[in-house]
């Protein structure tokens, strides 16, 4: 094909393969020159140059946010995303699972080292309704030198009640306990069928 056979495109805009459509700037530099500026054809042409640059850079600021929902940003913005939540994402995965994933994370890192947190984490991964107790509880008292509440060893115990038919994967479970949980903590897993 020579340039003579190219069919122009559709819009008007004749542009090569691979090339952006430019953007119009929502905030055009010559209208902020001073008006004797705006009659001088050359400054006039510098500040269209410079919309032309700045549009897209006023566009990825304006739809910042959108880059920031693991239900909104591109795929290949997933692994970014999942670095600022702290998690890793398998490449292999469905890239739905990594923007569930994603959801997960931000509904669990505010929550992070809470009960709650460990009970989301394992609803989430496994399927099963999860119920966890912590061995440590805050007091205060009037009295120094009072008795210590909760116990001596730190740990945390995890019941789960799956439905009838449903296998629980202890590993995968422990694997997942491990990694949400400090190494001096003590878990204890219990299954009630």
């Amino acid at each position: 094909m020579t340039v003579t056979d190219r069919q122009p495109r559709p819009g008007g805009m004749d542009q090569e393969p691979g090339m952006v459509t430019p953007l119009p700037s929502p905030h055009p530099l010559a209208e902020t020159l001073p008006s004797i500026l705006r009659a001088d054809a050359f400054a006039s042409s510098l500040a269209d140059s410079f919309d032309g640059l700045l549009a897209p850079a006023i566009l990825a600021l304006d739809t910042l946010v959108d880059y920031l929902d693991p239900q909104l940003t591109p795929e290949d913005m997933l692994p970014w995303l999942a670095q600022w939540h702290g998690i890793s994402v398998d490449e292999s995965a469905a890239h739905t699972l990594h923007r569930d994933d994603l959801d997960l994370a931000r509904t669990v890192n505010p929550l992070r080292g809470t009960r709650r947190s460990l009970e989301l984490v394992i609803e989430a991964t496994l399927g099963v309704p999860a119920e966890v107790t912590e061995s440590g509880v805050a007091a205060w008292t009037f009295t120094p030198g009072g008795e210590l509440p909760g116990d001596a060893e730190p740990s945390v115990t995890v019941v789960l009640r799956p439905p009838s038919g449903v296998e629980v994967d202890m590993g995968r479970l422990d694997a997942l306990l491990e990694s949400v949980t400090p190494a001096h903590v003590r878990r204890v897993v219990s299954v009630v069928t």
